[in-house]
């Protein structure tokens, strides 16, 4: 499958840098750091999952002072389910990362991904600091190495950037994530870190946070499993000089706009690096009554199995689709239910169309499946990407420790 093109990330008054500090194998890059010049507001959504990593407690608590200078970020190991030593790693780890910053320890914000279970290896993260900081950058190299070392099965790496005007200032999003399997909804195996220079408080960023995350890091799933270190942090320095963005007003409506545009493409490229995935597929439901009913029967849709497996074999069996409509657990009329795949109608009205098998397979052999069922009962829709479930997503989840 075809990957889209990342987009340089760079934001005014923010840098990066990544290297390899030895939690992986081969000096494979593993330790990244995102720095504000100034202090910004910040803004963050977590893991819904009740074991979580001592990381995502430590942001938790840092957030609530609604500011914050820079995120610490380490691959290959979780930090989570490790006792004690997990909280002690991350005061070590951010105090270290403070003094070589020379800013206040709780302005630094901590995340792991990896192997759940094993002790981190934090020496090797303290030792690194200072030749971390020493790398950060505003080029498109810094940004590159930044987003490299916090993949973990991720064949490439993501990032992304939008741009548009208010009020005369030139306001800019960037973001970098990582994530291929355990992905499902609320947030995912995935760690995702957004900077912007817009002027705007804590709270309006949180608010805007969970509008855009609602139409995009909480609308995709691989494998219906998600983790204990899942975050989507976001950053706002203020560098633009913009009027302050406040709730209910244009401004904020174009800001959620941006942030919505660019998480969903951030979110897209997760699903389009699924663990062993040969399809991209976007499952669209319309005519709802309301945005619960379209979610819950999008989900049931994108995270049956069967209708996964049916993707990746092609086998045009569409009946799949028809009955994880039925067991969403929401209410609607399935005599007035239409089902398209790629625009070719399967269902209507409830009865099937006959289709041509061979115009069917044909559809199933694109890379991109947009499968569309409308339920024909009001004006309400909800869509949530997914990816087929091959050989090789049982093979890479199989060794994932070896």
């Amino acid at each position: 499958m075809k990957l889209s093109k990342n987009r340089n990330p760079a934001v005014p008054g923010f840098k990066a840098a990544g290297l390899g500090c030895g939690i992986k194998s081969k000096n494979t890059k593993d330790l990244a750091l995102i720095v504000s010049d100034v202090p910004a507001t910040a803004a963050g959504i977590f893991t819904t999952n009740r074991v979580v990593s001592p990381g995502v407690t430590w942001s938790r608590r840092a957030l609530k002072s609604g500011n914050c200078r820079a995120i610490v970020v380490n691959s290959g190991n979780a930090n989570t389910v490790v006792g004690p030593k997990g909280m002690k790693d991350c005061d070590a780890i951010t105090k270290k990362v403070a003094e070589e910053l020379s800013i206040p320890q709780n302005q630094v914000l901590i995340a792991s991904t990896g192997v759940i279970g094993v002790p981190l290896p934090s020496h090797k993260i303290i030792k690194a600091a200072p030749q971390l900081v020493k790398k950060l950058g505003r080029t498109s190299s810094n940004w590159t190495d930044a987003a490299e070392a916090i993949m973990t099965t991720d064949l490439v790496s993501k990032s992304d950037r939008v741009q548009y005007t208010f009020l005369g200032k030139s306001i800019v999003i960037g973001g970098i994530t990582k994530g291929s399997g355990m992905i499902h909804p609320n947030m995912a195996t995935m760690l995702g870190f957004l900077y912007t220079n817009a002027v705007i408080d804590s709270k309006t960023l949180k608010i805007a946070l969970i509008e855009a995350a609602d139409r995009s890091f909480n609308r995709i799933t691989v494998d219906g499993d998600s983790s204990t270190n899942d975050c989507i942090i976001v950053l706002a320095n203020g560098e633009a000089k913009n009027p302050t963005i406040k709730p209910n007003t244009s401004g904020y409506r174009k800001f959620v706009k941006a942030l919505t545009a660019i998480s969903k493409n951030l979110a897209s490229k997760i699903v389009l690096d699924g663990e062993g995935a040969t399809k991209f597929v976007t499952v669209r439901v319309q005519g709802g009554r309301t945005r619960k009913q379209a979610y819950l029967i999008a989900n049931s849709v994108a995270t049956s199995s069967l209708v996964k497996t049916a993707l990746f074999g092609e086998d045009p069996n569409w009946g799949r689709i028809f009955c994880a409509v039925g067991n969403a657990g929401a209410p609607f009329d399935p005599d007035k239910v239409d089902i398209l795949l790629n625009k070719n109608l399967l269902v209507k009205k409830g009865n099937p169309t006959n289709l041509s098998p061979k115009k069917l397979v044909k559809a199933m052999q694109q890379h991109e499946i947009n499968i569309t069922i409308d339920l024909h009962g009001g004006k309400e829709w909800e869509e949530v990407l997914t990816c087929d479930l091959s050989y090789d997503y049982v093979k890479i989840n199989a060794e994932y420790t070896t």
